[in-house]
């Protein structure tokens, strides 16, 4: 125990009792609740299948830390809120990490410049395979075959503020910053990608729905793929390609003259409509166009909508026939803005733009890692938390309300037991959860 520690706290008194603080409390958490996550994680084997695709170049008689814990390390912290790496510093002596890092509980973990030394050395074949853990865990989550299955395309912007390797400057986002790819498939996350930012924005994507196209046939030869995505991703080869090997697309198109000179009499019957009704008129009609790049014509949806701010024309290309034009827009189209949440779970729930390596490679490990928090909070909420009131919760409300629990931590020979707080308000939820994940071998013994 430093001197530091022991320096006392002084706060305002209650009437005539002082409060005093300082840090001794010893093998004490304020993460009780990351048992849940443990829990996910040896459910899905997911840490331990990414830790199978990295390669460790160290001396085998010299390592304190294997890649597993290291890994576990990182990417629990994430999933709790820490993302600076010299949060680490402490948190290796947080006995409920170790815990989660599966080594004994007085176990110190890694520290920071260790941590930065593994994102640091990671390479370009480890990140390959490392990609394919979540469309693994992914086909693993179904139990059934699915019938079809809507993956979303997305870039974002990911902004930087030093010289890391691969900045750009990007005009329509008008700052320095990578452009990462997202692919998720309802909740699941499926793909992220970073790249920079002075790119197409399809750049890849084509190459990727190849991936996942054939890897989802491998495993269900029967299943109805559709890709959606805005009018980045509107591009004929990559349409051509969807076509010849029997997938679905739903796109967004940018206006253009041409467009709207074929939509003009669907938008003046929304005019008519609304100078007679005062009222927001949408309606959906569907043409054939090409466009002068484009190797024949295509079925586009127009959504002809006029509100009171004025005229509003909407188109998107698809190659669905079975659904019609109102079906496309707004039955399936539109619902892909839902992905931008998710998105920004990522970014500003579990930290996937912090992204200040120096080297690329680095912050795409980065990016990965967050990922990979995702996924185990996602599998919570979308299994364990399904029927409850956090069914619908953002990241940073389940790691509130279910992760961040004091307990103190005892620790004997043949246990580690964690002594939650009394006065935590969700007793009753998080009995449930334990439950639920845990396989019941009767009530076990808190004596310690």
């Amino acid at each position: 125990m430093t001197e530091c520690n022991r320096q006392p706290l002084l706060f305002s008194s209650l009437g005539r009792k002082k409060i005093v603080a300082d840090f001794t409390g010893g093998t004490l958490t304020s993460d009780a609740g990351g048992l849940l996550l443990r829990e996910v994680d040896r459910r899905l084997g997911l840490i331990d299948g990414l830790a199978e695709c990295l390669t460790d170049p160290r001396d085998p008689a010299k390592i304190r830390h294997d890649l597993r814990t290291l890994l576990a390390q990182r990417i629990f912290g994430l999933a709790l809120g820490y993302e600076d790496l010299n949060d680490h510093n402490r948190l290796r002596h947080d006995p409920l990490f170790a815990v989660l890092a599966e080594r004994g509980p007085l176990t110190p973990l890694a520290s920071s410049p260790t941590l930065c030394r593994f994102e640091n050395r990671i390479d370009r074949r480890s990140l390959l395979r490392m990609s394919c853990v979540p469309v693994e865990t992914f086909i693993r989550s179904h139990a059934v075959p699915p019938k079809e299955l809507v993956l979303d395309f997305d870039p974002t912007d990911d902004a930087v503020h030093g010289k890391q390797e691969g900045r750009f400057f990007h005009g329509y986002y008008d700052h320095y910053c990578f452009l990462p790819l997202y692919v998720f498939c309802g909740d699941q996350l499926l793909v992220s990608y970073l790249r920079p930012s002075n790119i197409d924005p399809a750049l890849h994507a084509w190459a990727i729905l190849k991936l996942l196209v054939t890897r989802f046939r491998q495993a269900w030869p029967g299943v109805r793929i559709i890709v959606r995505g805005d009018s980045g991703f509107c591009r004929w080869k990559m349409m051509r390609w969807c076509e010849r090997h029997g997938v679905h697309y739903v796109l967004g198109i940018s206006r253009n003259p041409v467009l709207e000179r074929m939509s003009e009499g669907f938008m003046a019957l929304a005019e008519e409509a609304f100078l007679a009704t005062g009222t927001k008129q949408r309606n959906f009609h569907e043409v054939a166009y090409a466009a002068q790049t484009w190797d024949r014509e295509r079925r586009v949806i127009v959504k002809a909508e006029r509100l009171p701010e004025g005229r509003n024309l909407r188109c998107v290309v698809t190659n669905l026939t079975d659904r019609d034009p109102r079906q496309v827009y707004d039955g399936l189209y539109i619902a892909r803005g839902d992905m931008e949440n998710r998105i920004k779970e990522q970014q500003l729930g579990l930290f996937a733009d912090r992204t200040s390596c120096h080297a690329f490679l680095a912050n795409q490990f980065r990016l990965l890692l967050s990922s990979a928090a995702y996924v185990l909070i996602e599998h919570l909420r979308r299994t364990v938390l399904a029927d409850t009131e956090l069914a619908g919760a953002q990241v940073s409300t389940i790691r509130l309300k279910l992760f961040k629990v004091a307990a103190r931590v005892v620790v004997s020979v043949r246990r580690v037991v964690l002594r939650l707080s009394s006065a935590y308000p969700l007793q009753t939820l998080f009995r449930t959860l334990v439950q639920r994940l845990v396989p019941a071998t009767g009530p076990p013994s808190l004596a310690c």
